[in-house]
């Protein structure tokens, strides 16, 4: 599924920034199953394309295929990713660490950054990048 903003291209130039621009992706009772969405940003951090996933109950598949071929497309400097946990625990998994990590080493083959990966669970978001794992 695709979207596109009408207002001015909306600036996601640090955590909170981040946070704010996706917490309306993940209010309470939206969805059960998990969801993936993806910014992608300029150089300057605006955002110039949103992407949005679907998953199971209990995890969402990162296609790093699709986001390395959207990135080029779009001429992307980085992403964004952000999705939730339905169980209420906003740490990353082990295969969400996995799948971050590897779509970081595909992004370094053509200059684009991970610039974080948060994870909503309720009223908490937890941030990769905060916690050292990007």
């Amino acid at each position: 599924m695709r979207f596109q903003r009408a207002e001015s291209p909306a600036l996601l130039n640090g955590h909170e920034a981040a946070r704010r621009f996706f917490a309306s992706c993940f209010e309470p009772g939206r969805k059960s199953s998990e969801q993936l969405w993806v910014a992608h940003v300029d150089d300057a951090t605006r955002c110039i394309h949103v992407e949005q996933y679907d998953g199971a109950e209990a995890s969402v598949e990162i296609p790093i295929r699709r986001i390395v071929a959207d990135a080029l497309r779009l001429g992307s400097s980085g992403v964004v990713l952000a999705h939730n946990h339905p169980s209420g625990d906003a740490r990353p998994s082990r295969a969400d660490c996995h799948a971050t990590r590897k779509l970081a080493r595909a992004g370094e083959a053509i200059d684009l950054a991970i610039l974080d990966h948060l994870i909503f669970a309720g009223s908490d978001c937890g941030s990769m990048r905060k916690m050292g794992l990007l």
